[in-house]
């Protein structure tokens, strides 16, 4: 079973469903008896997590059990996104910080890790920070001298954030001194998104931010997705953990890409 990082600020019955998500993931299909062995809770309090994650579109139910959606689905929803890599993500937020100077602007796309990058802006302020992801929003307004900017559009509750054209327009206003943001897959060349919508947001992002910092964790250089997002000598560091295989690496500096290797 993952743990899921503390630092996201879960709700009990949202920390249990991330991990029962990460679990029937791991498994493919199981029956309800086999989640409460595995949890410690009762039938009832299974089913009703399971109603929760077949609506955000994580899982299927059937008649005595349940089954993974399709990893395009299941690798979009925030509470499966929230259980995984989460020491990595962790490393490449703290490399990150680096970049990040009181008084500058920056924005963060919807993606956990830089949601991870969230948790150490506090003793960096002043800053202006804009996103789009609902927990970073809540985080952000806990911290003092930050300036937030929300960027509305159209909620989505698989991704817990806010997305289509109008989010695109509101972050179109906008011009930061750096972005932050994370997609599903990265090739030698390419970064990539299972989402099309998805992508609409992330390449405004691009547009809209003076220099740009790629967050990938090892796991999203074997993946694959179905929409290219950007190439990746379009973001001036991409951002890896220390898992990285070294001829993964080498072949990203090769192609042209910026790569600074976090740590853990």
């Amino acid at each position: 079973m993952t743990d899921v990082d503390d630092s996201t600020e879960l709700s009990r019955p949202a920390r249990r469903q991330a991990e029962i998500a990460a679990y029937v993931v791991q498994h493919g299909s199981v029956s309800a008896n086999d989640l409460v062995e595995a949890f410690g809770v009762s039938v009832m309090t299974v089913h009703r997590d399971l109603d929760e994650l077949e609506r955000q579109g994580v899982v299927r139910k059937y008649r005595g059990g349940v089954s993974a959606q399709p990893t395009s689905v299941f690798e979009s929803n925030v509470a499966y996104r929230l259980t995984t890599a989460s020491a990595e993500k962790t490393a490449i937020a703290r490399h990150a910080r680096t970049m990040i100077e009181p008084g500058m602007s920056v924005m963060l796309d919807d993606s956990t890790s830089a949601l991870a990058l969230v948790e150490l802006l506090e003793d960096i302020t002043p800053l202006t920070v804009a996103t789009n992801f609902l927990p970073a929003i809540t985080r952000l307004t806990q911290l003092r001298d930050v300036t937030l900017l929300a960027l509305g559009g159209i909620y989505s509750a698989t991704h817990d954030s806010f997305g289509g054209l109008p989010c695109a327009e509101a972050v179109g206003a906008l011009h930061t001194d750096l972005l932050f943001c994370s997609v599903s897959a990265v090739s030698p060349t390419h970064a990539y998104h299972q989402e099309q919508e998805i992508v609409l947001v992330k390449q405004a992002m691009l547009r809209a931010a003076r220099t740009k910092v790629l967050l990938v964790d090892h796991g999203k250089l074997q993946r694959t997705a179905l929409h290219r997002l950007a190439p990746l000598t379009d973001f001036d560091v991409v951002v890896v953990d220390e898992k990285t295989p070294e001829d993964l690496v080498h072949a990203l500096r090769d192609q042209g890409a910026q790569v600074d290797v976090a740590p853990l």
